[in-house]
């Protein structure tokens, strides 16, 4: 077994829709670079883009996978985001129980 301390993080990114939210999830699944997806939705988000304050439906992706797949899943959600400069934020899990982290490493292991 491995460390259950930061053996594993969550990803969380934006996108416009339900269906990019699912073409991600898909995407990442199909690669094995994440475990699970949940999504959230819609949200509503408040920003300033190139100088103007923005308000906008967005949906919530919260990604987890191991620690050690988060360049590669960084790296793939970058290509694949339909944003030009997408929200990409990484959080380590500083404990999970023993079951879900063994669940986590078999769902990524082909990755």
């Amino acid at each position: 077994m491995y460390d259950r301390v930061a053996a594993m993080v969550q990803v969380v990114t934006t996108v416009e829709t339900s269906e990019q939210s699912e073409q991600v999830a898909e995407h990442l699944l199909d690669a094995r670079l994440a475990a699970c997806i949940q999504v959230d939705g819609p949200i509503r988000s408040h920003y300033v883009w190139k100088d103007t304050r923005e308000s906008a439906s967005e949906y919530r992706l919260v990604i987890k996978t191991r620690s050690e797949l988060t360049e590669m899943l960084v790296r793939r959600l970058s290509e694949i985001h339909p944003y030009e400069t997408p929200e990409i934020l990484v959080t380590p899990v500083i404990w999970a129980a023993e079951d879900y982290l063994a669940w986590v490493r078999e769902q990524t292991d082909g990755a």
